[in-house]
């Protein structure tokens, strides 16, 4: 009953389809993980260590074709912009990964925990706040210049008993067992990096089932990894719904770590929609019988906080969200789906003109991932009056849509559902002053929106300078019920740059999951976090890679990539200087 209701489902969802792996193969696939266990538990740290710097010289191998194979699938090829966010997004974020965990491990084969970058903290509630960023020997502090990131930790890690949340996993025997990892289908490091955090932070051997959206790398991920999968501690399998619910119901698999939509979760966890999944709800009768960890998506708001903004500030900033829109089409879990404005700020007008601009000036993009075109007919419908013409479908594109002024009540699924899809929204909020905006926002997108994964805030430059400016912020950081809160910038920052934790806010259940349970990347192997906060400033010189104004993104993607894989002196160097470089 179990695996075929989560089959029918996920068929219906698109979540596997495509080359059907034999069960008696996945068996057999298991069963070699199995006998890997206690080879794994017998490494030395320095031995996994050693593993780590193996991967790093596979992953850098392949990582122009596995670009370029990710450019063919998301099309144009030619298009120096979807180059660069395939390097970076893709082999660039798992070399520095495995650059950090070689670090942690350095540590932790001297018997100490990973080395953070500065002294703890704590903030006007007590709470612990231990800096995450910048990491050490990677030239953070020159490539990030005025960029900070730190976990605020839940509130019984004290001063006292921090080393106690401190990488406990490695003050313990290793107890492997097999986790299954179900790939994500958007961003093509998520697969790679969520094995990688299975077989290094928990020590467990690991079974990829890879998304059919981008099985097509799964070549490429086998030579990426082949230090770990001829090792025996990881495997690779491809297959349609039937093959994804024998994984997840295989008695040897021990866990589940899920990157996708909260239907794919609940379709593993309870079954398809219905009665019958709400009875097993109220009866907490799960069909999935095992732990279950997962990063589950977002309505991602962005909180423009009223106040004067200098024209180059204003200009950046609406360059910032249109970035985090129009990056890989759209189809990211932290792409803005909400920006929440002041109806009585002089600039909304303006800076939503230059927002729109910036859309109108990006290259519109294959709807790479099923069911766009769907779910754009129906979030670029206005006030629900009904599916646009979509015009430009015929070349093979979506055009970005903007809503602006929304009405919260008349158009709830702008808040309650992750579109997924090149729309965006926006609504405005009336207020007395800019303190008290930031603290109405802040009730309502952790009231009225959906979703725990991610937030950012825009702050003009004078408002934390006063006593009252000061004390909002600082309670809108700690009110925000998201695991990743960013000033200034877009949160896609803390994903890529893996110290941080990343995951959904504490506090969410298998049957209310939100954005997931559970943590990844988080190379300092933090316990007890409550969410990462990073802050940047107003505008960054050189311009970020990110932007698709960026004149020649691709040449420095590919020196980033170089840098992680070996990072030197005259790599950052070369790095710097194709950055600033005007041709």
């Amino acid at each position: 009953m179990h695996l075929s209701a989560y089959a029918k489902s996920s068929e219906e969802s698109g979540t596997f389809s495509g080359m059907i792996t034999n069960l008696d193969q996945l068996n057999n696939i298991v069963r070699e993980l199995v006998g890997a266990k206690e080879r794994l538990a017998l490494l030395t740290t320095a031995q996994r260590r050693d593993l780590v710097s193996q991967c790093l010289t596979s992953v850098y191998a392949v990582g122009e074709e596995w670009a370029e194979a990710a450019c063919q699938a998301k099309g144009p090829p030619s298009s120096p912009v979807i180059a660069a966010e395939e390097l970076v997004n893709g082999p660039t974020v798992t070399l520095r990964y495995l650059q950090l965990i070689r670090a942690a491990l350095d540590d932790l084969s001297r018997g100490e925990p990973p080395r953070l970058p500065g002294p703890i903290a704590t903030d006007d509630d007590g709470r612990v706040l231990v800096p995450v960023f910048p990491a050490k020997g990677l030239f953070d502090r020159l490539s990030f210049l005025g960029f900070s990131a730190y976990a605020r930790m839940l509130p019984e890690v004290t001063r006292d008993n921090l080393n106690a949340y401190r990488a406990p996993l490695y003050d313990e025997p290793a107890k492997p067992v097999v986790s299954l990892v179900l790939g994500a289908g958007n961003v093509s490091s998520i697969p790679l990096v969520d094995v990688l955090s299975k077989l290094f932070h928990e020590r467990h051997v690991v079974l990829l089932k890879m998304n059919p959206v981008n099985e097509y790398l799964g070549p490429i991920f086998e030579r990426a990894m082949a230090p770990l999968i001829a090792s025996g501690f990881v495997r690779i399998i491809y297959g349609g719904p039937e093959v994804g619910a024998a994984a997840i119901a295989h008695p040897d698999v021990a866990n589940v770590h899920v990157t996708g939509s909260i239907n794919t979760h609940d379709a593993i966890v309870w079954g398809p929609p219905g009665e019958e999944r709400e009875r097993r709800k109220r009866e907490d009768a799960p069909l999935l019988q095992k732990p279950i960890t997962s990063e589950l998506g977002n309505v991602s708001p962005w909180i423009v906080i009223p106040g004067k903004y200098s024209d180059r500030q204003l200009a950046f900033q609406a360059e910032n969200i249109a970035a985090s829109i129009t990056n890989n089409a759209s189809f990211n879990c932290v792409a803005t789906k909400l920006i929440v404005t002041s109806r009585k700020w002089a600039d909304r007008s303006r800076f939503l003109d230059l927002l729109e601009g910036c859309l109108s000036q990006t290259p519109a993009r294959k709807p790479y991932y099923p069911g766009a075109v769907d779910r754009y007919r129906r979030f670029a419908c206005d006030d629900l009056r009904g599916p646009p013409e979509i015009q430009s479908l015929e070349g093979g594109v979506l055009p970005w849509k903007l809503h602006r002024n929304i009405d919260p009540d008349r158009s709830p699924h702008f808040l309650t559902e992750e579109s997924f899809v090149c729309v965006s929204a926006e609504m405005s909020i009336d207020s007395e002053s800019p303190e008290d905006f930031v603290e109405r926002a802040v009730a309502f997108v952790n009231d009225r929106v959906w979703g725990t994964l991610c937030a950012a805030l825009t702050v003009p430059p004078d408002f934390d300078r006063t006593t009252a400016g000061r004390a909002a912020l600082g309670r809108a950081i700690r009110e925000l019920r998201y695991g990743t809160v960013c000033i200034n910038h877009w949160p896609a920052l803390v994903y890529a740059l893996m110290t941080p934790p990343w995951g959904g806010y504490p506090g969410s259940s298998r049957t209310d999951a939100q954005s997931g349970v559970g943590w990844v990347h988080n190379t300092y192997m933090l316990h007890g976090v409550e969410k990462t906060v990073l802050r940047g400033p107003l505008t960054v010189f050189p311009k970020p890679l990110w932007f698709p104004t960026h004149r020649h993104p691709e040449r420095v993607a590919k020196r980033m990539m170089q840098l992680y894989s070996r990072p030197t002196w005259s790599r950052w160097a070369k790095l710097l200087s194709s950055s600033l470089s005007p041709i």
